[in-house]
């Protein structure tokens, strides 16, 4: 009778031991999952900062460069698409076209010397490379999340549990093409 007891104990203590690692294991993906929207939201918060400070640069920088009309609209559709985007993967689309036209209308400081001069571009532009740093590190964790998740998710427990949870992969974000190349320095 008491090696029966034992047995049953035994089974009780596996399957009780089994439970407990399955739900930790669903409970990690969750977490993940959770952890990655967060950061998420951060990336979100200084590009939002980013897209505040955006028409205020536009405006200061328009009142000397008024023909560059195609730069303004690029600007302005852009950040449409962003406010518009569903999914991170979009609003990372978007927001790497808005990097793009906003590297070329601070180009514009170099074809007029006068707005170089202007105190509220040159506060605008030390607010807007502040944001940008913080988006930089704003995105270095959101992708170090991103990569926590994927690589769980490749487990071959992690895959089941992540599937059970309803977690699915994340897409990492990453640098624009434009601004891969390397820059050319002229003296």
């Amino acid at each position: 009778m008491s090696k029966k007891v034992v047995i049953i104990g035994l089974a009780i203590f596996l399957i009780v031991l089994l439970l407990g690692w399955g739900i930790s294991q669903y409970n990690m993906a969750v977490a993940l999952d959770e952890q990655v929207k967060s950061q998420w939201a951060q990336v979100e918060n200084q590009l939002k900062r980013r897209y505040d400070l955006i028409p205020n640069l536009v405006e200061t920088v328009r009142g000397y460069a008024k023909h560059e009309k195609e730069i303004f609209e690029n600007i302005a559709q852009a950040r449409t698409r962003y406010f518009q985007s569903q999914t991170p993967t979009d609003k990372i689309k978007s927001a790497n076209e808005i990097e793009t036209a906003l590297s070329r209308l601070l180009l514009l400081q170099e074809a007029y010397p006068q707005l170089k001069a202007n105190e509220n571009f040159l506060k605008l532009q030390d607010s807007l490379e502040g944001t940008e740093n913080r988006i930089s590190v704003e995105r270095k964790r959101y992708n170090d999340a991103v990569r926590k998740l994927n690589t769980y998710r490749r487990t071959v427990f992690g895959k089941i549990f992540s599937s059970l949870a309803g977690v699915t992969e994340a897409s990492y974000y990453e640098v624009p093409e434009g601004e891969k190349e390397v820059p050319k320095v002229k003296f």
